[in-house]
């Protein structure tokens, strides 16, 4: 919530509207009737980009506060507030009259009034649903981690039977869609400018090989990315199994399914998609690199990746980073050339940053690295990577893996050799 907030003060937004408003003002009587209506248009649009962040900064601000805080500030303000400038966008100062208020008008705001009960008592059934739901699914994840198989018919007992009383709204997932796509796409470039500039620095502090740092980072990229996907695939088949017992239209168990696994993304265990990222770097042959560091150094860079590649799976469709491969034809609709590339090679020598995806269009292009025979050379100094816990990890990384609640990447497969 922090850098949205701050993004919009250093923005200064706020002055700039009001500087146009004052710059109307004085124009006003000067300007034809196209010219101000432009000028107001340009304000309103202006003010709707402030409030499209402030709805952000919201949003934010409310999933900081948990499942049930806020929610009385939510219906208390922010409600009647709605409710108020619908009411006034409908009747407008221009339909109003020297008469008092009109029967019409009481008849609207018995239905706003009314209309913001219902929402209230729903809101409220919706609580007790999702706890209900978020009770069940821990209880069946306690049971998967003790290494036991759920009971179906505790399942069925516990699954929700109340899931058809939102049949009255569309799904959350499919209403937001575009929102949570926009934002993600947004996320994904933020990482590409800032975590991953951030592991470049830690670990050019162990090496001075641009090449080895920049390969390493990229397969992270790939290997989260494929971490996120099957832990998605793995919690969506437990939901759709849990949700399937007690199901009952007239919403697609699909559909059930994914606006579940929306509003519970923070029940995906990141830290195991973490593990098995670093086990899976461990023993790939394309990267060769110091045995005193351990990948787990980056270990920040990947887990945004995968908590920014498992919400990807949720969007309709779903996005993903595409395929590459060193000596691959170079494509400038995909990637963009790192700076020192030859830009007369065709071939990519190595990849620095994949492309973001949808279907088969880019939405991001990534970054390449193109250089003429640099591709067998690179070949030349792959060696594959064969390390210990005690050879790899410093005692501080060594103390930090000891207290994991998870179990180390390192102790649960040995790298093959």
């Amino acid at each position: 919530m922090a850098d949205g907030l701050r993004k919009l003060v250093t923005a200064e937004s706020g002055r700039v509207l009001q500087e146009k408003l004052e710059s109307w003002y004085r124009d006003y009587e000067t300007n034809s009737c196209d010219q101000n209506l432009n000028r107001c248009c340009e304000i309103i649009e202006l003010n709707s980009e402030i409030q499209g962040q402030l709805f952000t900064i919201l949003n934010e601000t409310s999933r900081e506060g948990g499942h049930y805080a806020g929610v009385e500030t939510i219906k208390t303000r922010l409600l009647p507030w709605l409710g108020t400038c619908f009411s006034c966008a409908a009747s407008g100062k221009l339909f109003e009259t020297n008469l008092s208020l009109t029967q019409d008008s009481v008849e609207r705001e018995k239905q706003l009034m009314e209309l913001a009960s219902n929402q209230t008592s729903q809101l409220q059934e919706l609580q007790k649903e999702l706890t209900s739901t978020r009770l069940q699914l821990n209880q069946v994840q306690q049971e998967l981690a003790r290494g036991r198989s759920p009971s179906p018919r505790r399942s069925a007992n516990r699954s929700p039977s109340r899931l058809r009383g939102r049949s009255c709204s569309p799904s959350l997932a499919r209403a937001t869609n575009a929102s949570r796509r926009a934002r993600l796409v947004a996320r994904f470039s933020d990482i590409y400018a800032q975590e991953r500039l951030d592991a470049e620095t830690l670990l050019r502090s162990y090496t001075s090989d641009v090449e080895v740092v920049q390969r390493i980072i990229y397969i992270a990229a790939v290997e989260s990315f494929h971490a996120a996907k099957g832990a998605y695939r793995q919690f969506k088949m437990r939901v759709r199994e849990i949700l399937s017992l007690g199901h009952s239209g007239p919403e697609s168990l699909e559909d059930t399914v994914l606006d579940y696994i929306v509003r519970h993304e923070d029940l995906y265990d990141i830290q195991s998609s973490v593990n098995e990222v670093i086990r899976s770097m461990n023993i790939n042959p394309k990267i060769s690199f110091s045995p005193e560091i351990n990948f787990i150094v980056i270990s920040n860079l990947i887990r945004e990746l995968c908590r920014v590649a498992f919400s990807m799976q949720t969007l309709v469709p779903p996005l993903d980073i595409a395929f590459g491969t060193d000596g691959e034809l170079f494509s400038d609709t995909k990637y963009h050339r790192s700076i020192g590339s030859d830009f007369t090679a065709a071939l990519v020598a190595y990849h620095v940053w994949p492309a973001l995806m949808e279907n088969d269009v880019v939405l991001v292009k990534g970054e390449a690295v193109t250089k003429r025979g640099a591709l067998w050379s690179g070949r030349s100094r792959s060696r594959s990577r064969s390390r210990s816990l005690s050879r790899s990890t410093s005692p501080l990384l060594c103390h930090r893996l000891c207290r994991s609640h998870s179990p180390s990447p390192l102790r649960s497969r040995s790298p093959r050799r």
